[in-house]
């Protein structure tokens, strides 16, 4: 006779094996996770192997970086540094603000002369910095933690040497790239600066070489002062340099230099003291000067909406006071397809701010971030010195 015990054991194993007949075909699996934010997605991996594998394969990455650029579902980075210490924390914060997400700590980063910039390219920030002689960059992947030094691209030789890394996606290969240029100058007169061109793809995880011609008699001061930012748009990376009526673009697909015109319009006045620089706007190149806003509140961003017949567009963000009242702010990036990011400010001990503005409002907010669950960013030396939007991302590293 069959015990009580034995009875619910059946049972049990009984509805165990219903439970592993129920499946739901992969196309539906896959349009539910699409839809749910990194972190969630990550957990589902230890599900099953197959859910591992589905969440793996790279069509599922592209189809969740598309529908999380759609629905707007981005997120804050930002970089600190500690001179007192020479630590440079990597973080993140929710669009709407709230607490920092501690990501990285690097050390023993240099204090001399640090000049630091980011981009940020489909869910993917290329972060670099450097004192003229140690120069690093990472790939970071903030949705997910993941974390990639690139390594130093050559032996640079003697004379002084200008470094420069910037962020860019080949759409025609669905690939990631970093294009470095690196100019070194020689103390003797009549001797020419040598200029090289490498190229890091992270499918292979490797520098290449490559012959290109150069458009540019580039001097020291123009390298210095001009090639620091970088926008990549349709596969085309864009440079500002110091003759502000013109961009230096690279295209990843032929891997060729060329010169793209900017309206006169969108040139400042006073070249010296009201430098543009480039941005990214709703998927568009953009260029943003503040000539002579202190009297009239206004900053314009000219927009390139038609590449190929180079037909520029301006839009106008007028402040609702005066620009010194806002601490002189100025477009730093756009946090998704509709908002800007002006400026960052900590307000207090415990509190930093993200000044926004909405071009499609017209408004301006701010942005609060808490910084109480790590009292090293608390600290009166740590300096807030970049933020970028990015878009929630699987892509791996």
């Amino acid at each position: 006779m069959e015990t009580l015990e034995q009875r619910q054991s059946t049972i049990q194993n009984d509805r165990s094996q219903q439970r592993a007949k129920i499946s739901f075909p992969e196309e539906i699996i896959e349009e539910i996770l699409s839809r749910l934010p990194v972190k969630s997605i990550l957990r589902f991996k230890s599900v099953s192997k197959p859910w591992r594998s589905l969440i793996s394969n790279p069509s599922f990455t592209k189809l969740h970086s598309t529908r999380a650029a759609v629905n707007h579902r981005t997120a804050l980075f930002i970089s600190a540094h500690d001179p007192s210490t020479r630590k440079r924390y990597f973080l993140s914060a929710a669009h709407d603000g709230g607490s920092l997400t501690h990501l990285i700590t690097l050390h023993n980063t240099p204090t001399r002369c640090d000049i630091t910039e980011s981009q940020h390219l489909n869910g993917l920030v290329l972060f670099n910095y450097g004192d003229g002689y140690q120069n690093y960059a990472f790939v970071v992947n903030p949705s997910t933690h993941k974390v990639l030094k690139l390594p130093n691209p050559t032996n640079y030789g003697t004379g002084k040497t200008d470094i420069c890394y910037f962020f860019g996606f080949d759409e025609s290969k669905n690939e990631h790239k970093v294009l470095n240029i690196t100019i070194t100058t020689h103390h003797v007169p009549l001797v020419k600066p040598v200029i090289e061109i490498m190229i890091f793809s992270l499918s292979n995880y490797s520098w290449r070489k490559i012959d290109v011609e150069f458009p540019l008699v580039v001097s020291q001061f123009r390298w210095c002062y001009g090639l620091k930012r970088s926008v990549c748009v349709n596969s085309v990376i864009h440079l500002m340099l110091v003759n502000q009526k013109e961009l230096l673009a690279f295209d990843l697909r032929t891997e060729k230099f060329s010169i793209v015109k900017i309206c006169s319009d969108a040139v400042p006045h006073r070249i010296i003291c009201n430098r543009p620089h480039l941005i990214k706007v709703d998927g568009l190149l953009g260029v943003v000067c503040h000539d002579q806003m202190i009297t009239n509140n206004d900053v314009y961003v000219w927009i390139l909406q038609d590449y190929e017949n180079g037909v520029w567009v301006r839009e106008t963000i007028t402040f609702p006071k005066s620009w010194s009242v806002f601490g002189c702010a100025f477009p730093l990036d756009s946090a998704n397809m509709e908002e800007i990011i002006f400026s960052l400010n900590k307000e207090s001990k415990n509190v930093t701010s993200v000044l926004m503005y909405n071009m499609k409002s017209g408004c301006f907010k701010s942005v609060q971030l808490t910084l109480d669950n790590h009292p090293f960013l608390c600290k009166e030396h740590v300096q807030f010195q970049q933020i970028k939007g990015y878009v929630e991302s699987m892509v791996p590293l």
